[in-house]
């Protein structure tokens, strides 16, 4: 606890002071020169990840040279996840090589990151707390259900007469990035509310609770990941929601120096202090990760005001001096050297043995296809796509939970499989790609809800705010593939989803393979807790892992990538002839030896038409125009193919498909019936046949009338001649409509409520033409996604239903005929599922009854019909003459 005046004492006191002397005569006294200012030297990691390696002796002697500039003034801290998600020479040792050396460069205090977490609060606050000789901050980290403290929130250090706090704080997001398991006896507060509440308590004045005369705040949390690298300040600040918006304008003005980690960036900005004078500014630092830089702060502090300058804010980049030269120069290194030497022998023992071979490096995503790897968490990668498919191999067997897609986080990979200095992968190697010892499980997502887990790519905290990475790219077995349009309204941008070449079944089940962390709903992907029948495999990822490299070696990277980004294709059916136009783009993958792709091959599912590729520019994007072919089916798919990368893109659209008439079924015409007819057969018609007629009537019968007659009878045409209207004329019309079988639902449909029709549905289904008449057949597009289903077809205002339940052909069409009674206007077409659910509705106009000679449509030959009824309106004629004739008399 601090024995100095708080700084409001130490001002108001110096106010007293200088009010005194203005009044006092002037008496001459010795000249007493004015205490120089504190230079206080604040060095900083953050994100070091156990870096036990060639470059850690370098790293000593970066943090060894910058002490040396002000030796009896330096405070060495860390913003957090020292240890975690690391190489295997310091994983392999429970990370105790680590821990080893930063005591070694005396570690003065560290927040705690959420890899202090990878093993529970009960190995961070026992194993962990106990090998550290330095303090683990965590002034947001709470007892569960309480406000109470569960960690130390802060540090007091005496650094040349001058009291330093130190408090630390950890990301808010910590729950959905560790295991959950390991943690329910603590909750995460918000990082700024817990850094303003300690800096009120250290400067109230009061010294039972602690003052401080300078105070830093450590947050393991920071800008970056909502904008390009090397981002501006002002452009991270316009990022109003985020959390490193708030750290900076809305952390107290009493904290002097700001250090951030968590998002792996680097930046060293000056920022306005909030509430002071435009110009006031405090550092606001991040060093990257893996101590490939020290963050510097050098702290003017005046003990006369108590007021805090700026002096030196920078990263300083790791030392390429031999090891030799600093090991010799800095006591320290040459403690920390043995330490390396050592972990490393003890790892190699076991690390050095090769599990397996690769053909070209696979890696993670690169921020602009960098070499050595910049890691980008919200792009695809040649490393996602690999270990997604060991997931998938590794799962698939029914006795390992029968696992139909592998998926992984971003996260979760943290190192490449490179070929220098060759291409054997040694246990440390594989090691290093997956260091977190995570258990195997599976879970089955409906269709539906593996979409949601797409759509929560784009980030939303269980706060439903944006967190500090707002996407992150999942990693799939190749057997997926998807399209998106970032554009679309959030929950709605993933526009087509295939496994196994086939469009996604919303209702079926789909058995997902992963980690534990991820089907507990890490990162934000909270559907997947929502998956049914979780099974652990009792698998480890790492053994797992290495069995999958030495069965499948050498491995090569697939630079295909599992998804695209798809805009500007019709949301309605479009029409043979007609010319559709879209962008494909984010076709090319980041990862090292990623090719650069220089056209699509476009193919037409279904049609015979040969289409001219499309071209590809540097950046991945393409424009596709094609006329849609006269052979295109109503539920069309077009199929893209990356000439380099092997990259498939699939489009659906839906096209209205000319409704072909049926009347040339009938092939036998009257024309084969005269030549057995006999030439005489009109002689025995009688001539004088209307004499009989009564005289009396006033309006004889025209004597032409009967003539007509006779030509309808039949009886003259020989039984061998071809019959005019073939039996099985009226077949072909049913075979087009949806048959109803024993599967079929056994209760009759239901329409759904109005309320069912939302905006969200409409047009979500085709129909081959939306004006229609009273009588017309429709062809409506399901999509093939229901091939097989039953469904019902509705009109309305007034529900009528359409055919009972209709089954969804292989094209995923159903066919209804429109009410002959139906009023002339507007109406809605609805589908709804074998639940009563509504799949989509759209509208048609309905413009009158169809005329007689379109009864064609129905599939019936019309002619025999029509002469008939020519025959009884001239029947019906006779008589209604012959009525009128009676009823006059």
């Amino acid at each position: 606890m601090s024995l100095n005046p708080s700084r409001p004492l130490r001002l108001a006191f110096a106010a007293v002071i200088g009010a005194c002397l203005v009044g006092a005569p002037v008496v001459a006294v010795p000249a007493v020169a004015a205490p120089l200012p504190v230079q206080l030297n604040l060095l900083n990691i953050n994100d070091f990840h156990g870096r036990i390696d060639a470059n850690t002796v370098k790293f000593a002697g970066t943090v060894e040279t910058l002490r040396a500039q002000h030796p009896e003034s330096t405070l060495f801290l860390s913003d957090g996840d020292n240890i975690g998600a690391s190489p295997y020479e310091s994983a392999s040792q429970q990370d105790t090589p680590t821990l080893d050396v930063l005591n070694a460069l005396e570690l003065s205090a560290s927040a705690v990151g959420n890899h202090e977490f990878d093993q529970g609060m009960d190995d961070l606050t026992g194993r962990v707390s106990e090998k550290a000789n330095f303090d683990y901050l965590g002034a947001n980290v709470y007892k569960v259900g309480t406000q109470t403290p569960a960690l130390q929130e802060y540090a007091l250090r005496e650094v040349q007469g001058v009291t330093v706090a130190v408090i630390g704080t950890v990301t808010e997001e910590t729950p959905t990035l560790v295991s959950p398991n390991g943690i329910a006896s603590v909750s995460f507060g918000d990082p700024v509310d817990a850094v303003n509440r300690v800096a009120g308590q250290l400067t109230d004045g009061d010294d039972a609770n602690g003052e401080a005369d300078v105070i830093i705040a450590e947050y393991h949390e920071g800008a970056g990941a909502g904008t390009v690298e090397n981002a501006t300040l002002e452009q991270e600040l316009a990022l109003t929601g985020s959390a490193f918006a708030k750290i900076v304008t809305k952390t107290s003005a009493a904290v002097d120096a700001i250090f951030t980690g968590h998002t792996h960036k680097l930046y060293a900005w000056n920022a306005q202090v909030p509430g002071a004078a435009t110009g006031v500014t405090r550092p606001v630092l991040q060093t990257g990760n893996y101590g490939e830089n020290i963050g510097q702060v050098v702290l003017s502090y005046d003990t006369v005001t108590g007021a805090t300058t700026t002096v030196t804010n920078q990263n300083v980049k790791r030392s390429t001096a031999a090891d030799a030269a600093l090991v010799s120069a800095f006591p320290r290194v040459a403690t920390v050297k043995n330490i390396t030497d050592a972990a490393i022998a003890k790892a190699a023992v076991t690390g050095s043995v090769s599990v397996g071979t690769i053909s070209a490096p696979i890696t993670r995503a690169s921020i602009g296809g960098a070499t050595p790897v910049v890691e980008d968490r919200a792009a695809p990668s040649t490393m996602g796509t690999l270990v997604a498919n060991a997931l998938l191999a590794t799962l698939s067997d029914e006795k390992k939970g029968g696992a139909d897609i592998g998926v992984v986080n971003p996260g979760g990979l943290r190192k490449d499989l490179l070929t220098t200095p060759d291409t054997d992968v040694s246990v440390s190697e594989a090691n290093a790609v997956l260091p977190f010892a995570n258990n195997l499980w599976t879970t089955t997502l409906t269709g539906a809800q593996f979409k949601i887990a797409l759509e929560q790519q784009w980030q939303r905290d269980s706060k439903g705010a944006v967190p500090s990475r707002p996407y992150l790219q999942l990693g799939l077995s190749d057997n997926v593939n998807y399209t998106f349009d970032a554009t679309r309204p959030e929950s709605d941008r993933i526009t087509g989803i295939w496994v196994d070449g086939k469009p996604i079944d919303p209702a079926a089940g789909y058995t997902i393979g992963s980690f534990n962390f991820l089907l507990t709903g890490g990162d934000n992907f909270r559907v997947f807790t929502e998956g049914t029948g979780t099974t652990d495999s009792a698998l480890v990822d790492r053994d797992a892992w290495m069995s999958y490299i030495t069965a499948n070696s050498p491995l090569s990277p697939s630079f295909a990538a599992n998804q695209a980004s798809v805009t500007g294709v019709p949301s309605t059916a479009v029409k043979p002839g007609d010319t559709v136009s879209f962008t494909v783009s984010q076709l090319n993958l980041t990862s090292t030896g990623a090719p650069k792709n220089t056209e699509l091959a476009v193919t037409w599912a279904g049609s015979k038409t040969v289409f001219a590729p499309a071209s590809v520019d540097a950046t991945g994007a393409a424009t596709v125009t094609v006329t849609v072919p006269t052979d295109a089916a109503a539920a069309s798919e077009i199929t893209l193919m990356a000439k380099e990368s092997g990259t498939t893109v699939r489009v659906p659209l839906a096209v209205t498909v000319p409704v072909t008439e049926p009347t040339p079924v009938p092939t036998p015409e009257p024309t084969p019936v005269p030549t057995p007819v006999p030439t005489t057969e009109p002689t025995p018609v009688p001539t004088p046949e209307p004499t009989p007629v009564p005289t009396t009537e006033p309006t004889p019968v025209p004597t032409t009338e009967p003539t007509p007659v006779p030509t309808t009878e039949p009886t003259p045409v020989p039984t061998t001649a071809p019959t005019p209207v073939p039996t099985t004329a009226p077949t072909p019309a049913p075979t087009e409509l949806p048959q109803t079988g024993s599967s079929a639902p056994t209760s009759a449909p239901t329409a759904a409520a109005e309320s069912a029709l939302t905006k969200a549905l409409q047009n979500k289904i085709t129909v081959n033409d939306s004006t229609v008449a009273a009588g017309d057949k429709l062809t409506i597009g399901v999509g093939t996604a229901f091939a097989g289903q039953y469904v019902s077809v509705w009109v309305r205002s007034t529900p009528i239903n359409l055919g009972g339940w209709q089954r969804v052909s292989a094209a995923g069409t159903v066919a209804a005929v429109v009410p002959a009674g139906l009023a002339a206007g507007t109406h809605s077409i609805i589908v709804q599922d074998a639940a009563g659910a509504v799949i989509g509705w759209t509208e048609i106009t309905v413009t009158g009854v169809t005329p007689a000679a379109t009864l064609a449509q129905t599939g019936l030959d019309a002619s025999p019909w029509l002469a008939g009824g020519a025959l009884m309106l001239l029947l019906g004629a006779v008589l209604v003459s012959r009525r009128r004739v009676s009823m006059d008399s």
